[in-house]
């Protein structure tokens, strides 16, 4: 990785002044941009076209092997990585790595080819809207961040650039919905970011062009089992029968709340809860049935739930409280909470701000405007978490901006479609440089 001090001169350098001569090969750059835009927008529809909602492995593989066509042109070595161990259709891998300028800077570009809509669902197509906007299913999350790394890198071969850049291109196949193990489905962005520097990731962070993401809070499931004392009801808050297991998990909850609301950036949320004499859990995890009577004390009761950190030291400091809570058992009650892997948090850093600080000033010279900071409790989990703590630096957000993601109202706004293609090619030259 490149030291604290290169990076600071390589900030340097990039803020100052570009003489006449990087100005002219930043407007060949965006020329070429230009000239791929409905090349480019051709490809987008293509894509979205093609149902690739996560579980549908065929449809995530065939716009793989489409987006594998485009990066073997490129002169890329591609490699499709297949995710019958973790369960899920697989990952596209491409490697560009310079002979002539095997120091430069190594860049990572993150992507994904799934979606959260269904082989059988009936958002399937594309449509064109008035005020150049385009609906379809996944078209900001994220068919327009591929095509918009895409086209940037087009644009630098065609100048003849990409000889001074190191890039790896990771678009997985199931961000919407990971595999299991974590340990295995993202074990390809974890080595790509080892070997990187940067990281770059090309989601719609919060659909707002004149933001951009430097840090993304953590997403981890969690599970809370309670055992009570089974009685006749009229023999509760006794000392030979207790207080039952639903009393003890409302306890539980609302300790959880009253400790750890004002926390800064961190939420929680017991998303299910099942309560009575007996409670059955279905296979798919997500369902449960219960069994009980008004005139018997709850035996069992079972919480799954979700936590955002901001960053892993507080995740654990809540994950500590939690615990300390769970312990305190009312009468004749246990309980038990587990936590199950999840996405890591990106935490802020000075080095991710400066690379925002980079990327708002190619926006500024564009003529864009300025671009600041997403508010991470606005920004989801995504992909680049898991690379953000081996790489220098990193930023996210950097797709097709538009509205509606994750519903049948998904709809792209195209004017940062060519916006954003331009910000991302010079960004990576200049990076480059």
């Amino acid at each position: 990785m490149l030291q604290k001090s290169s990076l600071l001169l390589l900030l340097c350098s990039l803020c100052s002044t570009y003489v006449a001569a990087n100005q002219d090969v930043e407007q060949q750059i965006i020329q070429h941009v230009d000239t791929q835009l409905d090349e480019s927008t051709a490809l987008l529809k293509q894509l979205v076209n093609i149902n690739s909602g996560t579980m549908n492995f065929a449809g995530v593989r065939r716009v793989g092997m489409l987006l594998k066509q485009k990066y073997d042109a490129l002169g890329f070595t591609t490699q499709w990585l297949d995710g019958n161990t973790f369960g899920r259709a697989g990952h596209l891998i491409a490697t560009y790595e310079s002979t002539s300028h095997p120091d430069a800077a190594k860049i990572l570009l993150i992507g994904h080819l799934d979606t959260v809509f269904a082989k059988d669902d009936d958002f399937q197509t594309i449509t064109e809207l008035a005020n150049e906007r385009l609906a379809g299913p996944g078209i900001t999350d994220m068919k327009g961040g591929d095509v918009i790394m895409l086209a940037a890198l087009q644009a630098l071969q065609k100048q003849g650039l990409l000889q001074q850049l190191n890039i790896k291109v990771v678009m997985t196949g199931d961000e919407e919905s990971s595999g299991k193990p974590l340990s295995l489905s993202k074990q390809a962005i974890i080595d790509a970011a080892i070997w990187a520097d940067i990281a770059l990731g090309f989601e719609d962070g919060d659909s707002n062009i004149t933001t951009a993401v430097t840090s993304r809070r953590g997403s981890v499931n969690w599970s809370l089992t309670v055992k009570g004392k089974p009685a006749h009801s009229s023999q509760i808050f006794t000392d030979e029968n207790g207080d039952g297991a639903i009393f003890e998990t409302a306890r539980i909850l609302n300790e959880f709340r009253v400790q750890l609301q004002h926390e800064k950036l961190l939420s929680f949320n017991p998303g299910v809860i099942a309560g009575g004499t007996r409670v059955t859990q279905q296979d798919d995890k997500s369902n449960f049935s219960a069994f009980g009577k008004t005139n018997v004390i709850a035996k069992d009761t079972l919480v799954k739930g979700g936590i955002r950190a901001a960053s892993p030291e507080q995740l654990e400091r809540a994950k500590v409280v939690m615990q300390t809570i769970v312990s305190q058992n009312l009468r004749h009650t246990s309980a038990v909470l587990e936590f199950q892997s999840g996405y890591p948090p990106m935490a802020q850093t000075s080095n991710n701000n400066d690379l925002l600080a980079l990327y708002s000033q190619v926006s500024v010279d564009l003529g864009y405007g300025k671009i600041t900071a997403v508010n991470p409790r606005n920004a989801g989990a995504a992909d680049i978490s898991f690379a953000a703590s081996h790489v220098d630096m990193s930023l996210d957000g950097l797709g097709l901006m538009g509205s509606g993601g994750h519903t049948k109202d998904e709809v792209a706004d195209m004017s940062s479609f060519i916006k954003n293609m331009r910000k991302t090619a010079i960004l990576i030259y200049r990076l480059s440089q």
